[in-house]
């Protein structure tokens, strides 16, 4: 049986947009995309997704093709790549690829807050990144949206050059290179060079990027290119400073001409820059002043990230989506600077740091005893793993066991910091 073209699925695509990777969730007249993983092999369902109302069911496998609306690819996969890249050949607006080790969906969410005020953009939906994300979003884009933002996460070398190859952005940012993947990039000068790739694909492609230009290793692995920058020193483009940061931020900027002013509802002085990158991204495309300050100080941090959250026991910030060394300390650092009450800090584990994973937890509560916080609690086996040698700090193996602890303890009028890598789930605490 012959395999189908990639120009040929293009026409079936066209008339049918909507993509689905998960038998569990089909759309009617939706593609079905046989994927395959280590415990599961999308082919086996192609038949139930075509009876729940799926126009057609790509598979890899012969033996699954069972009628006319079974297409036959080499790879269930590299199909949805080839496919996604030869309808990103068709679309001629600015693509924005955004990377970085801390702060890329916030810094996303911002720039697309902003750039939707004044056009119809579309930007990758929550944390769909890597590489079945990347194509997916990619093949959401229609030919009325008149830009697109695209966010690519990386744990090794080669994989954001990859992910640019099917997103083939002409804009770039990369927010910050920071100790996130130690383990999968091979140590700090590994996540350089991985993250950069964005930078090396867009050199070759005479791309402009927008840098922050106060970061020098930025700076560093961006030398020769064509650039925008923003930050708080005189020299760049575009030039902020923060006004407030107590709790939340309070900023202005100047670009140019343009100039504004935005009280925005994000704790951290670590968002000021992804919120001066949204500020000049905006201005760059022309977006008016006032346009991106009412989108800045309309938007609300949703799963988990930088959310303030007050009430009558006191105030609790609470960033549990991720966590790494680098945005470890920036929230300490932010917490402490931010005291009014009793503070209480609860920090659970930073997943994927290898073999460098003992040093960086033990790192961690190093700097936390230097901070001198009235209450500390750790959480998960590697910060447990220093219980013995740190007397004065409350640790516990997992979460449900700090939860326990936490409905015991009396944090009427505390402010509470709370953190710790998706993995560790560290929102139940407030459930």
């Amino acid at each position: 049986m012959d395999k189908i073209l990639t120009q040929d699925l293009y026409k079936i695509y066209k008339q049918h947009p909507i993509i689905s990777k998960d038998s569990r969730k089909i759309i009617p007249s939706c593609l079905y995309f046989s994927l395959k993983g280590e415990s599961f092999d999308g082919n086996k369902f192609a038949e139930q997704a075509l009876k729940d109302g799926a126009a057609y069911a790509i598979v890899d496998d012969i033996n699954y093709v069972t009628n006319k609306n079974c297409l036959l690819v080499e790879d269930g996969l590299k199909a949805l790549q080839d496919l996604a890249i030869f309808h990103r050949k068709q679309l001629n607006i600015p693509f924005i690829g955004i990377t970085g080790s801390n702060g890329k969906t916030t810094t996303k969410e911002l720039i697309h807050q902003v750039l939707k005020s004044h056009y119809n953009c579309y930007a990758t939906e929550g944390n769909y990144n890597n590489h079945i994300g990347v194509p997916l979003t990619v093949l959401s884009i229609k030919s009325s949206h008149e830009m697109a933002i695209v966010e690519m996460g990386a744990n090794h070398q080669g994989e954001i050059d990859f992910l640019c190859s099917i997103a083939q952005p002409n804009y770039g940012l990369i927010t910050n290179i920071g100790k996130a993947h130690l383990e999968g990039f091979g140590g700090i000068e590994g996540i350089k060079k991985g993250k950069s790739e964005l930078y090396r694909f867009l050199k070759k492609s005479n791309g402009l990027i927008f840098r922050n230009g106060d970061d020098q290793v930025l700076a560093e692995l961006a030398e020769g290119m064509k650039a925008i920058t923003y930050g708080s020193n005189k020299e760049n483009n575009c030039i902020g400073e923060i006004i407030n940061a107590k709790p939340n931020i309070e900023f202005k900027w100047q670009y140019k001409n343009e100039s504004g002013k935005a009280k925005t509802q994000l704790y951290g002085s670590y968002n000021f820059y992804n919120m001066l990158a949204a500020a000049c991204i905006g201005n760059y495309f022309k977006v008016p002043s006032e346009k991106i300050t009412t989108a800045l100080e309309s938007y609300q941090s949703q799963n988990n990230r930088s959310q303030f959250i007050k009430n009558k026991k006191g105030e609790i910030y609470l960033d549990a989506y991720n966590a790494n060394p680098t945005s470890m300390l920036a929230a300490l650092e932010n917490f402490k600077s931010n005291k009014k009450t009793t503070q209480l800090v609860i920090l659970g584990d930073m997943f994927e740091l290898g073999e460098d994973a003992y040093n960086e937890h033990c790192e961690i509560i190093n700097q936390v005893a230097k901070m001198d916080f009235e209450k500390t609690c750790f959480v998960g086996k590697n910060f447990y793993e220093h219980h013995k040698n740190h007397s004065d700090f409350v640790f516990f193996k997992s979460t449900d066991e700090a939860k326990a602890w936490l409905a015991k303890q009396d944090i009427n009028n505390h402010q509470i910091l709370i953190k710790g890598s998706r993995g560790m789930a560290m929102e139940k605490l407030l459930d």
